[in-house]
């Protein structure tokens, strides 16, 4: 639909009024999406950053609540519910709304309800619910699963989905949908709204949305001013830290009214600030943000930063979806963004006004990665998005549903199954399978429903469906959510008390340690790898671990020269297809190669002298001898993921082939395998056939760690393992030991039991990229192009300076590899 400004529509006047009083106009979209809105239709807004979505989301709701009369039930109601992939992003509507409201005077209540709200006051939210509620995803998962759930929510006129795009292609976009199925069963009159800056397929993702949403194209918007830092430095050959370039960083930093420095993990962030603090020669007010960090210190930094009183903030992907920081002028992405959408939703964070370029800087922090940003510099500028699509719903989610339903007011089989086919990514569902999932709920399918503990729902007499017991119940409400995070212990200073111990007057004394403030939360399998007395970085500080006690880590503040860095889990963003093949493009043709940095240029001209550079649509494979051993690299750029799967594919097949091999390892852009034969004289089209995903692939999966590790997520997110009780909480070793119990006896005793598939199809786009790889060795067939080498070629010294990080199961390569330092590897790949 085109964004026309609506002749027949004009906000009322006291609304009119203030927008002209800020110096403001409605624009045509904000406009066209209010009078959608108050027809009572539900849309899609995609407009640019700073283009007034949330306000245009809420413009409908503001108007009809200033004139609201008492609700059909004769008690108070929620009108509105706006649903935030984000926490912080809640918060930040939410202040952010309530200027037009107080501003207007139009008196009405606005509330969050987040996993940081007191448990108090969600109480009081339940008795006393406010006008417009400010959500997230797993809260309403909670909600459904409460008594009364229908009643509260019968009087509901508009749900908000903001960011819709990051969440709608995950499992947390399939609770959701499933959520907004029981909202509309429940109140027939609800319209739904979706916010979106970056969209990939506008129609799937309406659709998504409701099944008769309209898509409402804001016009306008400026192109994002993005730079690449070539640095003065010489650029590292692997390695993710951005050391070398700190100190222009940090230059950049001083020159900016104030800075967003994103990182790809928690880990990096940690590094980054402090990094930063060590170059911070004038003492510029630098902060840390990201999800690990106790919710006061988050808060803390975010109203810093809302008051103008921070010149930098090294952040996550905490900080990258929606928030208007509106003193922001410049977004540092430190390392390559992995994907266009997510680099253009980071870049709108620097002048969040819809009518001025956003200005951003990407610092590579190592070759490839120079690759990596041109090719999102490059889509950004041409307005070219990925991202993924809307795929069917996950089983496991599925189940999770069911139990919510059956923990709220109940079910009827058939209507239910009428209300989740309302969900778009399960509108395909059969019958036979709904059937099968509800079953597996109650008993946990055919081969442990003689477990009494795997029943949790029962069918009574008149045909409803409700939870067995209601601590089956609470177990449920303690366990929502389709985010599998790993076992995290909370990290507190120490606080030490003296106390006397003896007859009195004997003086003897004992230090005694107690939790002090908390300072956030840690991965517990990191903390297991440290003993008291070691250091590491948390919070922006060097700490020094005391103890722990229970579920909390003491510390105290510390100095070192080499503390540890925290790892942790799912961190990590896979390359994106788009941005892979944009690389594998540029490689291949060197009229792009202009744009790149000298040393980068070098490295391609080399390379292509010593050994060849590919067309796009071929797969280069390197074999070369090196200090007693053989290696085989190849260059899929398929993301870590996908290689590690064909990296343990492959040396199944070298080992049958005789070929010894010993391990490899994996990065972002390329394979390397070691072993003690040569592997030069190997038929390459009939190693890498596509055929490897077939008995090969079945064959690993019934061994694979990985394996049982994705159904350890799939059994916790449907409910069969439950982490937390009422009043304890399995450690993540209790977890992974039930599972994998469970794992063993479905496999030997009911091998095509639900949760045993949807773990299957997990694995095929999650920890184990199958698709990714099928697509690659199916493109790759008969276009493979294999140089057998005297040496290391120079595109191969990346992947070679990571060696040692993976091992193959049972082989015998404990002995140190590759002990030659990066300058000989880099002295033969390029003389």
């Amino acid at each position: 639909m085109a964004d026309t400004l609506p002749l027949d529509f004009a906000l009322p006047q006291r609304f009119d009024d203030w927008f002209g009083g800020r110096g403001w106009r409605p624009r045509a979209h904000q406009l066209e999406l209010t009078e959608t809105a108050l027809a009572g239709e539900s849309a899609l807004l995609i407009a640019p950053t700073g283009g007034g979505k949330t306000l245009a989301g809420f413009l409908a709701s503001l108007i009809e609540l200033a004139d609201r009369p008492i609700s059909n039930s004769g008690r108070p109601s929620v009108h509105t519910l706006y649903i935030s992939p984000l926490k912080a992003l809640a918060v930040d509507v939410a202040r952010n709304l309530e200027d037009p409201v107080s501003e207007m005077g139009l008196g009405i209540r606005i509330e969050t309800r987040t996993g940081d709200t007191p448990a108090h006051r969600r109480q009081r939210q339940r008795a006393n619910p406010p006008d417009i509620l400010l959500t997230t995803p797993e809260q309403l998962a909670l909600f459904i699963a409460s008594d009364h759930a229908a009643e509260f929510f019968s009087d509901l006129k508009c749900v908000i989905i903001d960011e819709i795009h990051a969440v709608a292609p995950q499992k947390r976009g399939d609770l959701l949908s499933l959520g907004l199925a029981s909202l509309a069963a429940w109140a027939p009159a609800c319209r739904f709204i979706g916010l979106s800056a970056t969209v990939k397929e506008p129609e799937a993702l309406a659709r998504w949305l409701a099944p008769d949403a309209r898509i409402i194209h804001a016009a306008g918007g400026m192109d994002a001013d993005v730079n690449i830092l070539v640095s003065r430095e010489r650029i590292p050959w692997s390695g993710h830290s951005g050391r070398f370039a700190v100190p222009e960083v940090y230059e950049a930093i001083k020159a900016a009214k104030m800075a967003l420095v994103f990182v790809n993990t928690r880990s990096q962030a940690e590094m980054m600030f402090q990094e930063l603090w060590r170059a911070n020669e004038d003492a510029l007010p630098i902060a840390l943000h990201h999800g690990s960090l106790a919710k006061e210190q988050r808060r803390k930094v975010e109203a810093a930063m809302a008051r103008g009183e921070l010149k930098a903030v090294v952040c996550t992907s905490t900080l990258d979806l929606g928030i208007d920081w509106g003193d922001v002028d410049l977004v540092i992405q430190m390392g390559a963004p992995k994907g266009a959408a997510r680099l253009v939703q980071r870049i709108g964070r620097a002048n969040h006004r819809m009518d001025e370029a956003s200005q951003a800087m990407l610092v590579p922090t190592n070759r490839f990665e120079v690759l990596e940003c041109r090719a999102a510099e490059a889509a950004v500028k041409a307005g070219e998005m990925d991202g993924e699509g809307i795929r069917p719903g996950a089983i496991d989610v599925l189940a999770q549903h069911v139990m919510g339903r059956a923990c709220g007011d109940g079910f009827r089989l058939d209507d239910l199954y009428e209300e989740v086919r309302r969900a778009a990514p399960y509108a395909d569902l059969d019958w036979e399978t709904w059937e099968r999932v509800v079953d597996f709920v109650a008993t946990g399918g055919y081969a442990l429903k003689t477990y009494d503990r795997f029943h949790r729902v029962v069918r009574r007499p008149d045909g409803q469906w409700v939870a067995r017991t209601a601590r089956d119940a609470q177990q449920h409400r303690m366990n929502v959510g389709a985010i599998v995070e790993a076992n995290k212990l909370t990290v507190r200073k120490a606080q030490f008390l003296k106390k006397k111990t003896g007859k009195a007057g004997s003086g003897g004394e004992t230090q005694a340690i107690r939790a002090g403030r908390k300072l956030g939360e840690i991965e517990e399998y990191f903390l297991q790898t440290l003993t008291p007395g070691d250091t590491f970085l948390f919070a922006g500080e060097i700490l020094r671990l005391v103890t722990v006690q229970e579920n909390d880590a003491l510390v105290v503040s510390a100095k070192s020269d080499k503390p540890a860095i925290p790892y942790y889990a799912g961190g990590k963003f896979p390359l994106s297809t788009f941005l892979a093949d944009r690389v594998r493009h540029m490689i291949h043709d060197p009229a792009q190669w202009k744009h790149l940095p000298a040393q980068v240029r070098e490295w391609f001209e080399i390379q292509k002298a010593k050994s060849s550079i590919p067309p796009p649509d071929h797969l280069l494979i390197e074999t070369f001898p090196r200090a007693d051993r053989h290696y085989l690299v190849c260059y899929p750029f398929e993301g870590r993921l996908a290689h590690q799967t064909l990296g343990m594919l492959l040396t199944r097949r070298l080992e049958r082939a005789g070929r010894k091999p010993l391990g490899f390892v994996a990065s972002e852009y390329a394979l390397a395998v070691w072993s003690m034969e040569a592997m030069g004289n190997l038929d390459m089209a009939e190693l890498f056939a596509p055929d490897m995903l077939g008995d090969d692939l079945d064959a690993w999966l019934n061994e694979s760690i990985l394996m049982k590790r994705t159904f350890r997520n799939c059994a916790l997110v449907s409910g069969l393992i439950a982490r937390r009780f009422p009043g304890q909480e399995k450690t993540g070793r209790q977890v992974t030991f039930s599972t994998d119990l469970i794992y063993d006896v479905l496999r030997s005793h009911e091998p095509d039991h639900l949760l045993l598939q949807a773990a299957q199809a997990d694995a095929a786009t999650g920890l184990l990229d199958i698709r990714r790889l099928s697509d690659a060795l199916v493109r790759a067939e008969g276009k493979i192009d294999h140089n057998d080498l005297p040496k290391i070629s120079p595109f191969a010294v990346p992947v070679m300076l990571e060696i040692g990080k993976e091992s193959v199961a049972g082989a015998s390569a404990n002995e140190a590899i590759l002990a030659e330092a990066e300058d000989s590897l880099i002295q033969d790949a390029m003389a």
